[in-house]
């Protein structure tokens, strides 16, 4: 399975040592962990009892400019205050700038077609820039068929987003779902760290980004901005599969009548 392309992972932090537990298992197929840079700051944070908060602040620059831009409106027109109107222009050269830089940092970004897809699925609250911020704590993989993504009953290493192919969901040795192009599969227990409660496994070639989950939960912690984006991500996801459920056993039943 190849690894490209390597989305600025800074380090490679290990191998998995285990054998693979059927031929062409993932587990094989993987072969490193990467993490990106995101995970060390906030274990740096937690470690020290630091709160951290959310890294949204454009939107308070946008009220400070908007206010600077009143008050300087009515320093120069109003009041006739010199000074007072220095300093509203001050501020709001200041916030424009920074607001200025954010619009710069977004128009910079650029996404492969796979990232562009996931950006505007999963990542769809996100500006651009924080969305490549996401996406830079992943690394994206080419699988083929019979690649397992989670194992029922054990804890789930990777949050994946499956870009193109599709993967069988099984419970028990018997299929229950069916992944496509667009899911993502890990959310409902990755975060938390629980067992699975089903078998993923591709059943063909596939394109696919995951992020390890002991990188992803400090990360997320660390960016709150991020996280209830993905939240809404993964709510939107479940109810697309919850759907498709629905969809396939109404299709059954009226098949078997």
């Amino acid at each position: 399975m190849s690894v490209a392309p390597l989305l600025r992972a800074s380090a490679v932090c290990g191998t998995i040592p285990s054998e693979p537990r059927e031929a062409g298992g993932y587990e094989r197929k993987l072969g490193i962990i990467i993490f990106g840079r995101g995970p060390d700051r906030p274990a740096a944070l937690r470690a020290a009892g630091r709160r951290v908060f959310p890294s949204q602040p454009h939107r308070l620059r946008a009220i400070v400019a908007a206010a600077a831009a009143i008050g300087l409106v009515h320093a120069l027109v109003f009041a006739g205050d010199a000074v007072a109107a220095l300093w509203w222009g001050m501020l709001l050269a200041a916030a424009m700038s920074l607001l200025g830089r954010r619009l710069y940092r977004n128009a910079k970004v650029r996404f492969t077609a796979d990232e562009e897809k996931m950006a505007d699925g999963l990542l769809a609250g996100l500006s651009p820039n924080r969305a490549r911020h996401f996406l830079d704590q992943g690394f994206w993989l080419t699988g083929r068929a019979g690649d397992v993504l989670t194992r029922e009953e054990e804890a789930v290493s990777h949050l994946f987003y499956l870009a193109a192919g599709e993967a069988r969901v099984t419970s028990h040795g018997r299929q229950v779902g069916l992944c496509r192009a667009g899911d993502v599969i890990g959310e409902v227990t990755v975060l938390s760290g629980d067992q699975a409660s089903a078998t993923v496994t591709l059943a063909g070639p596939a394109r696919f980004w995951c992020a390890p989950a002991n990188a992803l939960r400090p990360y997320l912690a660390a960016h709150e901005d991020i996280r209830h984006a993905l939240e809404h991500g993964f709510t939107t996801s479940l109810k697309s599969k919850l759907r498709a459920s629905n969809q396939r056993i109404a299709d059954a039943a009226e098949a078997a009548a």
